[in-house]
């Protein structure tokens, strides 16, 4: 599954391209199955409120992390939630997102899902 946070509607565009088993994270939100996060990054680089709080409750079934963000504000920052949350769960960062990104942006998530969740669910 994927967990996902989106602001402006980017995030959500793209997991509705996706095809995957999603959820939108809301206030509260307790997950009992591993998940793929998807999130935005808020300000310069830093991991949005809603999402601190929903790994506070389910970090540990965090697989791995996309992020999406605008890399016209810099590529030290662009992706920034990304990188701290990948960096603090100790998860793979699968992939930084332009904005709504491109076809070989979606494919790479297709694939790093499918081997995550088809080992787990295999194993």
């Amino acid at each position: 599954m994927i967990a996902f946070a989106s602001r402006t509607g980017n995030v959500r565009y793209i997991v509705s391209r996706l095809r995957l088993p999603a959820i939108e994270i809301e206030e509260d939100l307790m997950l009992a199955e591993s998940f793929l996060l998807f999130t935005y990054t808020d300000g310069l680089g830093e991991i949005p409120a809603k999402v601190k709080l929903f790994l506070e409750r389910n970090g540990k079934l965090c697989r791995g992390v996309i992020v999406s963000g605008n890399s016209n504000f810099g590529h030290n920052v662009f992706g920034g939630a990304g990188d701290a949350i990948a960096r603090q769960l100790k998860v793979p960062l699968v992939r930084k997102i332009d904005l709504r990104g491109f076809p070989e942006d979606y494919e790479v998530i297709h694939d790093y899902y499918e081997q995550c969740f088809r080992k787990e669910h295999i194993g």
